[in-house]
Protein backbone atom coordinates (compact mmCIF):
# COMPACT_ATOMS: atom_id res chain seq x y z
CA UNK A 1 0.00 0.00 0.00
CA UNK A 2 1.39 3.40 -1.01
CA UNK A 3 1.70 6.26 1.46
CA UNK A 4 -0.86 8.32 -0.48
CA UNK A 5 -3.45 5.55 -0.42
CA UNK A 6 -2.82 4.92 3.29
CA UNK A 7 -3.21 8.62 4.11
CA UNK A 8 -6.33 8.74 1.98
CA UNK A 9 -7.91 5.81 3.83
CA UNK A 10 -7.13 7.41 7.19
CA UNK A 11 -8.42 10.85 6.24
CA UNK A 12 -11.61 9.48 4.69
CA UNK A 13 -12.62 8.48 8.19
CA UNK A 14 -14.05 11.50 10.10
CA UNK A 15 -12.40 10.20 13.25
CA UNK A 16 -9.03 9.87 11.56
CA UNK A 17 -9.25 13.28 9.86
CA UNK A 18 -10.28 15.17 13.00
CA UNK A 19 -7.63 13.51 15.15
CA UNK A 20 -4.97 14.03 12.48
CA UNK A 21 -5.76 17.76 12.32
CA UNK A 22 -5.72 18.08 16.11
CA UNK A 23 -2.42 16.24 16.45
CA UNK A 24 -0.91 18.30 13.63
CA UNK A 25 -2.00 21.51 15.40
CA UNK A 26 -0.52 20.21 18.66
CA UNK A 27 2.80 19.39 17.02
CA UNK A 28 2.92 22.80 15.32
CA UNK A 29 2.22 24.48 18.67
CA UNK A 30 5.11 22.55 20.20
CA UNK A 31 7.49 23.44 17.36
CA UNK A 32 6.59 27.13 17.20
CA UNK A 33 5.83 27.59 20.91
CA UNK A 34 8.07 30.65 21.46
CA UNK A 35 6.33 32.51 18.61
CA UNK A 36 2.76 31.33 19.30
CA UNK A 37 2.65 31.86 23.07
CA UNK A 38 1.15 35.29 23.87
CA UNK A 39 3.44 35.83 26.88
CA UNK A 40 6.79 34.70 28.19
CA UNK A 41 6.05 31.40 29.94
CA UNK A 42 8.47 32.23 32.79
CA UNK A 43 7.45 35.88 33.32
CA UNK A 44 6.07 36.36 36.85
CA UNK A 45 3.67 39.11 37.93
CA UNK A 46 2.41 38.51 41.45
CA UNK A 47 -0.16 41.32 41.21
CA UNK A 48 -2.24 39.17 38.83
CA UNK A 49 -1.62 35.80 40.53
CA UNK A 50 -4.52 33.31 40.31
CA UNK A 51 -6.44 35.52 37.89
CA UNK A 52 -9.38 33.63 36.31
CA UNK A 53 -9.68 33.30 32.51
CA UNK A 54 -10.17 36.65 30.81
CA UNK A 55 -9.57 38.42 27.50
CA UNK A 56 -6.04 39.32 28.64
CA UNK A 57 -5.25 35.78 29.83
CA UNK A 58 -7.50 33.31 28.05
CA UNK A 59 -6.82 30.44 30.46
CA UNK A 60 -6.04 32.57 33.51
CA UNK A 61 -2.79 32.82 35.45
CA UNK A 62 -1.10 30.60 38.02
CA UNK A 63 0.04 31.29 41.58
CA UNK A 64 2.99 33.36 40.32
CA UNK A 65 0.99 35.39 37.82
CA UNK A 66 2.34 33.46 34.81
CA UNK A 67 0.08 33.12 31.79
CA UNK A 68 -1.36 29.60 31.79
CA UNK A 69 -1.96 29.41 28.03
CA UNK A 70 1.67 30.30 27.32
CA UNK A 71 2.87 27.67 29.78
CA UNK A 72 0.60 25.00 28.27
CA UNK A 73 1.87 25.80 24.77
CA UNK A 74 5.49 25.68 25.95
CA UNK A 75 4.71 22.57 27.98
CA UNK A 76 3.57 20.86 24.78
CA UNK A 77 7.14 21.12 23.51
CA UNK A 78 8.46 19.46 26.68
CA UNK A 79 5.83 16.74 27.08
CA UNK A 80 5.54 15.78 23.40
CA UNK A 81 9.28 15.80 22.69
CA UNK A 82 10.06 13.60 25.69
CA UNK A 83 7.21 11.17 24.94
CA UNK A 84 7.81 10.89 21.18
CA UNK A 85 11.60 10.61 21.43
CA UNK A 86 11.47 8.05 24.24
CA UNK A 87 8.99 5.85 22.35
CA UNK A 88 11.04 6.18 19.15
CA UNK A 89 14.13 5.07 21.08
CA UNK A 90 12.19 2.22 22.66
CA UNK A 91 10.89 1.06 19.26
CA UNK A 92 14.39 1.19 17.78
CA UNK A 93 15.97 -0.80 20.60
CA UNK A 94 13.05 -3.20 20.98
CA UNK A 95 12.80 -3.92 17.25
CA UNK A 96 16.52 -4.59 16.95
CA UNK A 97 16.66 -6.77 20.05
CA UNK A 98 13.45 -8.65 19.28
CA UNK A 99 14.35 -9.24 15.63
CA UNK A 100 17.78 -10.64 16.52
CA UNK A 101 16.31 -12.88 19.22
CA UNK A 102 13.56 -14.18 16.95
CA UNK A 103 15.86 -14.87 14.02
CA UNK A 104 18.94 -16.33 15.69
CA UNK A 105 17.23 -18.10 18.62
CA UNK A 106 19.37 -20.20 20.92
CA UNK A 107 21.06 -18.81 24.03
CA UNK A 108 20.69 -15.24 22.87
CA UNK A 109 16.94 -15.66 22.49
CA UNK A 110 16.67 -17.18 25.98
CA UNK A 111 18.63 -14.30 27.54
CA UNK A 112 16.49 -11.70 25.77
CA UNK A 113 13.29 -13.54 26.75
CA UNK A 114 14.32 -13.65 30.41
CA UNK A 115 15.18 -9.95 30.37
CA UNK A 116 11.91 -9.06 28.64
CA UNK A 117 9.82 -11.20 30.98
CA UNK A 118 11.55 -9.63 33.98
CA UNK A 119 10.82 -6.06 32.87
CA UNK A 120 7.34 -7.06 31.64
CA UNK A 121 6.43 -8.12 35.18
CA UNK A 122 6.77 -4.54 36.46
CA UNK A 123 4.16 -1.85 35.73
CA UNK A 124 5.61 0.92 33.56
CA UNK A 125 5.21 3.57 36.27
CA UNK A 126 7.03 1.44 38.87
CA UNK A 127 9.87 0.62 36.48
CA UNK A 128 10.17 4.31 35.53
CA UNK A 129 10.27 5.35 39.19
CA UNK A 130 13.02 2.81 39.93
CA UNK A 131 15.10 4.02 36.98
CA UNK A 132 14.70 7.70 37.87
CA UNK A 133 15.65 6.91 41.47
CA UNK A 134 18.91 5.55 40.04
CA UNK A 135 19.49 8.20 37.36
CA UNK A 136 18.09 11.22 39.20
CA UNK A 137 15.24 13.54 38.15
CA UNK A 138 15.27 15.49 34.89
CA UNK A 139 14.13 15.33 31.28
CA UNK A 140 16.94 13.05 30.11
CA UNK A 141 16.29 10.59 32.94
CA UNK A 142 12.57 10.68 32.19
CA UNK A 143 13.14 9.93 28.50
CA UNK A 144 15.46 7.01 29.30
CA UNK A 145 13.07 5.66 31.93
CA UNK A 146 10.09 5.76 29.55
CA UNK A 147 12.11 4.15 26.75
CA UNK A 148 13.16 1.25 28.97
CA UNK A 149 9.71 0.94 30.55
CA UNK A 150 8.16 0.20 27.12
CA UNK A 151 11.09 -1.78 25.72
CA UNK A 152 9.62 -5.17 26.57
CA UNK A 153 6.43 -4.47 24.61
CA UNK A 154 8.23 -3.77 21.34
CA UNK A 155 10.80 -6.52 21.85
CA UNK A 156 8.09 -9.15 22.35
CA UNK A 157 6.06 -7.94 19.39
CA UNK A 158 9.02 -7.80 16.99
CA UNK A 159 10.29 -11.19 18.12
CA UNK A 160 6.87 -12.77 17.49
CA UNK A 161 6.62 -11.15 14.06
CA UNK A 162 10.11 -12.26 12.99
CA UNK A 163 9.54 -15.82 14.22
CA UNK A 164 6.35 -15.97 12.17
CA UNK A 165 8.08 -14.63 9.04
CA UNK A 166 11.47 -16.39 9.06
CA UNK A 167 9.99 -19.57 7.59
CA UNK A 168 8.49 -17.76 4.58
CA UNK A 169 9.66 -18.43 1.03
CA UNK A 170 11.16 -14.98 0.48
CA UNK A 171 13.50 -15.57 3.43
CA UNK A 172 14.53 -18.99 2.09
CA UNK A 173 15.14 -17.40 -1.31
CA UNK A 174 17.38 -14.72 0.20
CA UNK A 175 19.38 -17.33 2.14
CA UNK A 176 19.70 -19.49 -0.98
CA UNK A 177 20.93 -16.48 -2.95
CA UNK A 178 23.78 -16.15 -0.44
CA UNK A 179 22.53 -13.25 1.66
CA UNK A 180 24.29 -12.95 4.99
CA UNK A 181 22.24 -13.26 8.21
CA UNK A 182 22.49 -9.54 8.93
CA UNK A 183 21.17 -8.72 5.46
CA UNK A 184 18.34 -11.21 5.76
CA UNK A 185 17.40 -9.81 9.14
CA UNK A 186 17.59 -6.08 8.42
CA UNK A 187 16.73 -5.99 4.71
CA UNK A 188 14.08 -8.69 4.46
CA UNK A 189 12.62 -9.69 7.82
CA UNK A 190 12.59 -6.48 9.83
CA UNK A 191 10.93 -4.25 7.18
CA UNK A 192 8.10 -6.78 6.84
CA UNK A 193 7.69 -7.07 10.61
CA UNK A 194 7.66 -3.35 11.42
CA UNK A 195 4.09 -2.36 10.49
CA UNK A 196 2.41 -3.63 13.68
CA UNK A 197 5.38 -2.43 15.73
CA UNK A 198 5.03 1.12 14.40
CA UNK A 199 1.29 1.06 15.07
CA UNK A 200 1.96 -0.16 18.62
CA UNK A 201 4.48 2.66 19.01
CA UNK A 202 1.86 5.17 17.89
CA UNK A 203 -0.56 3.89 20.51
CA UNK A 204 2.13 3.73 23.19
CA UNK A 205 2.92 7.42 22.65
CA UNK A 206 -0.36 8.30 24.35
CA UNK A 207 0.57 6.14 27.32
CA UNK A 208 4.01 7.76 27.37
CA UNK A 209 2.43 11.23 27.59
CA UNK A 210 0.47 10.09 30.64
CA UNK A 211 3.59 8.52 32.17
CA UNK A 212 5.65 11.67 31.53
CA UNK A 213 2.89 13.77 33.09
CA UNK A 214 2.78 11.44 36.09
CA UNK A 215 6.52 11.71 36.63
CA UNK A 216 6.28 15.48 36.21
CA UNK A 217 3.45 15.56 38.74
CA UNK A 218 5.76 13.89 41.26
CA UNK A 219 8.48 16.43 40.49
CA UNK A 220 10.72 13.86 38.80
CA UNK A 221 10.43 15.11 35.21
CA UNK A 222 11.08 18.61 33.90
CA UNK A 223 12.61 20.81 36.57
CA UNK A 224 11.63 24.47 37.12
CA UNK A 225 11.43 26.80 35.32
CA UNK A 226 10.86 24.43 32.35
CA UNK A 227 7.09 23.83 32.12
CA UNK A 228 5.48 20.45 31.52
CA UNK A 229 1.83 19.49 31.71
CA UNK A 230 2.32 17.15 34.66
CA UNK A 231 4.35 19.66 36.67
CA UNK A 232 1.69 22.30 36.02
CA UNK A 233 -0.99 19.99 37.39
CA UNK A 234 1.17 19.31 40.42
CA UNK A 235 1.51 23.02 41.22
CA UNK A 236 -2.23 23.41 40.69
CA UNK A 237 -3.15 20.92 43.41
CA UNK A 238 -2.28 23.47 46.11
CA UNK A 239 -4.54 26.02 44.40
CA UNK A 240 -7.40 23.71 43.47
CA UNK A 241 -10.00 25.50 45.63
CA UNK A 242 -8.62 28.97 44.88
CA UNK A 243 -7.76 28.70 41.17
CA UNK A 244 -9.01 25.34 39.82
CA UNK A 245 -8.17 26.32 36.22
CA UNK A 246 -4.48 25.80 36.98
CA UNK A 247 -5.02 22.04 37.22
CA UNK A 248 -8.10 21.69 34.98
CA UNK A 249 -6.72 23.07 31.72
CA UNK A 250 -3.42 21.09 31.64
CA UNK A 251 -5.41 17.98 32.57
CA UNK A 252 -7.85 18.59 29.71
CA UNK A 253 -4.97 19.02 27.26
CA UNK A 254 -3.39 15.75 28.39
CA UNK A 255 -6.69 13.88 28.16
CA UNK A 256 -7.52 15.32 24.74
CA UNK A 257 -4.05 14.56 23.35
CA UNK A 258 -4.15 10.95 24.57
CA UNK A 259 -7.69 10.39 23.24
CA UNK A 260 -6.71 11.87 19.86
CA UNK A 261 -3.64 9.62 19.63
CA UNK A 262 -5.66 6.51 20.50
CA UNK A 263 -8.43 7.34 18.03
CA UNK A 264 -5.91 8.11 15.30
CA UNK A 265 -4.19 4.82 16.12
CA UNK A 266 -7.52 3.02 15.72
CA UNK A 267 -8.01 4.70 12.34
CA UNK A 268 -4.50 3.63 11.35
CA UNK A 269 -5.21 0.05 12.41
CA UNK A 270 -8.37 0.01 10.29
CA UNK A 271 -6.53 1.51 7.31
CA UNK A 272 -3.78 -1.12 7.56
CA UNK A 273 -6.28 -3.86 8.41
CA UNK A 274 -4.36 -4.84 11.55
CA UNK A 275 -6.14 -6.48 14.42
CA UNK A 276 -6.05 -4.52 17.70
CA UNK A 277 -4.58 -7.37 19.84
CA UNK A 278 -1.24 -6.83 18.07
CA UNK A 279 -0.86 -3.77 20.28
CA UNK A 280 -0.04 -5.98 23.27
CA UNK A 281 2.30 -8.31 21.45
Amino acid sequence: MSRKSLAGRILRSPRGAICALFLLALVLCAIFAPWIAPYDYAAQKLSIANTPPSFAHWLGTDEFGRDLLSRIIQGARTSLSVSVLSIALSVLMGATLGAAAGYFGGIFDKIVTIFVDLTWSFPEILLALILIAILGPGLHSTAIAIAIAYLAQFTRLTRAQVMALKGELFVDAAVTAGARPARVLFMHLLPNAMTPVIVAGMLATGDAIVLEATLGFFGLGAQPPVPSWGAMMSSGTAQIFIAPWIIIFPGLVIATAVIAINLFGDALIEALDIRRPLRDG
